[in-house]
Formats: structure tokens, sequence, C-alpha cells
């Protein structure tokens, strides 16, 4: 099982609306017709087929309504990047090919962080590379970090399924559809470092152990290898979900409230499916309630999910705070 998406659209907590504004002012105008754009009412045909420049576009904090329009036609995936962060340029290329493969079906737009600080605050990214998307204008939070290929694949492909909930079924055509879809990725080989080549691999094969191996490997000959470390616990989180269902560990944690592993399952999944503050609280909770060994257990996985979801983000800042009360 991979990383997971919210099976709704969020209502809240990321404040896009004074980034939108134009849009909504343009739709009240009923302007219809445009490449991109809805009609008055803010419902496109079901299917229907917009003309783009490029199934990849770079978006600005003054663009950012053109992407808010598209995503009422198609998906439209934003990857928050920064030129000096080498996960991002390992990612980019992965986006790109992916976005490929899909024809149409989702657009990506790549928002430079350090230019662009509006979107970068509304879409809170403490971290980066970050992974979010836009559904008929609405936030889906995917991702942090670089993952690996399959993963990608396996979370647009449950993005489309979100889209389709919601009415969202159109496509976009672009010039660049007619190329191969590889030839985006080939710059991924050349930037990412040798060391990491074989945990990468065996990560984007579905070998979790194998990747888990190779990352420590890593980690033992460069312990201050920050973007190996963080890949480790993201395989770890994959490895641990690997075979189980949803329902499986659903069912398993609510027969057994007290059951400390049972608990840590589903707290990989929340954060897995981007609820990571139902993860925190579930074992933040339970913590008091459990014995020596349990509470061992429950600190070693929050201080391993808080790397997942980075240390500088604001929920993993709030969960240490209180974790530290709870030891002291």
């Amino acid at each position: 099982m991979n990383q997971q998406i919210p099976d709704r659209i969020p209502g809240g907590g990321i404040d896009l609306s004074h980034l939108a504004a134009s849009r909504q002012a343009a739709a009240q105008a009923g302007q219809q017709g445009q490449p991109g754009q809805p009609s008055a009412g803010g419902a496109p045909a079901p299917g229907q087929v917009v003309d783009v420049p490029s199934l990849v576009i770079d978006v600005t904090d003054d663009t950012f309504e053109q992407a808010a329009q598209l995503s009422a036609i198609v998906p439209v995936v934003i990857d928050l990047w920064a030129e000096w962060c080498q996960p991002c340029k390992t990612l980019g290329p992965v986006l790109e090919k992916v976005t490929a493969e899909f024809g149409g079906q989702v657009l990506l737009a790549k928002v430079d962080v350090d230019a662009n600080p509006g979107l970068a605050q509304a879409f809170q990214a403490q971290s980066i590379p970050t992974v979010v998307a836009l559904v008929g204008g609405r936030p889906v939070p995917l991702f942090q970090g670089a993952v690996p290929e399959a993963q990608v694949r396996e979370v647009f492909g449950q993005l489309l399924q979100l889209a389709e909930q919601h009415g969202v079924t159109g496509r976009v055509n672009a010039p660049d559809m007619g190329e191969s879809s590889d030839a985006p990725a080939e710059p991924a080989e050349p930037q990412i470092p040798a060391a990491h080549l074989a945990a990468v691999e065996a990560a984007e094969s579905g070998d979790y152990a194998k990747a888990v191996a190779e990352w420590e490997a890593v980690l033992q000959k460069a312990p201050a290898d920050h973007e190996a470390r963080a890949a480790l616990v993201q395989v770890k989180l994959l490895q641990r979900l690997d075979g189980l269902t949803v329902d499986e560990i659903r069912s398993a944690a609510g027969n057994a409230p007290a059951d400390v592993d049972a608990q840590l399952r589903v707290a990989d999944l929340d954060v897995s499916g981007g609820h990571v503050e139902d993860a925190f609280l579930r074992l933040l909770e339970l913590f008091p309630e459990a014995d020596e060994d349990g509470r061992a257990k429950i600190r070693e996985r929050l201080l391993e999910l808080f790397e997942v979801v980075g240390v500088a983000d604001p929920r993993v800042i709030a969960a240490r705070g209180r974790l530290a009360n709870l030891l002291y």
C-alpha cells in the first residue's frame, strides 16, 4: 500500500481565498467560453477539453487564478520547489514524466517558493518539495519530499478518482503531449547521487525491505545525509503498511483501542493519507494509558513520524511540545 490521499476534498486548512479572489470576480462577471475557464455557474461541461500551452506550467502569485480555473477541468498538481533544493531537482522530472503519462488528464503547475512567497504561505509549505493538488479550486494535500516514481504514479491515479467524484472529468490538450514520455525523465538520473541509486531503485520497484537496508547503508557511511534520512523514514512507513488494507488497519484498531501496535498502524495510515493531526493526537492520547514498553514504542514512532512530516511543520512542533510535557 502506498501514499494515500484524502477521500474528500478538505474544506479548510489552506487559505487560498486571497489568491483566488480574481477568479471568483471573473465568474461573477459572467465570463464564459475562454480557454481554461468554467461557465459563470462554475460547472464545466462533462468531459470538456481545453487547449493549454503545455502540460507543465509555471505558476506565480499573480497567475494562480489560471491554475484555479483549470482545476475545474482537470486536477492541477502543484509542485512547490526552489532552485537550491536538491530533492526538488530529483522529484521535478519524475512529476513531469508521470504527468505526461496521464495524457492530459492532469496538469502540472510548478511554483518557485522563493519567487512566490504568497503561494508558499497559502499552501503552508514548511518544507520542500511539497506537492499538493487543486480540484475544482480546492486544495488536496498529496505528499512532501522526493518520493519514488511508482508512488507518484499511484497518487496521481488516486487523485483522478477523487476528481471524478467531484465532477472534474475533463482533459487538457497541449502541443507537448506528442513527445515521448521518457524525455522529461532523462535529467533525473544524473541528479540522483550515486550512493542513493540502489535505494531509490529498490523503493520504486516496491522492495521496501531492500530500500530500507540500502538507505541505512548510505547513512552508515554518511550520517549527515539529511536527504537519505528523510527517505529512510518515508520508506519505513511504506514498508509497515505494505500488504495491509485500510479496512484491516482501522478494524483492528477499533476492536482493540488499547493495543499499541494496532494504534501505531492507524497512525501510519493517517500520516500517509495526510491526516497528520489525527495521527499525532491518537498516539499522544494513548501514551499516558500505555505501559512502559508501549510508551517507548509510541515515543519512537512519533519521532519517526515527525521526520516524515517535516520537523519544521507547525503540527510537528505542537505535537513535539505535548510529547515533551508527557515525558517530563
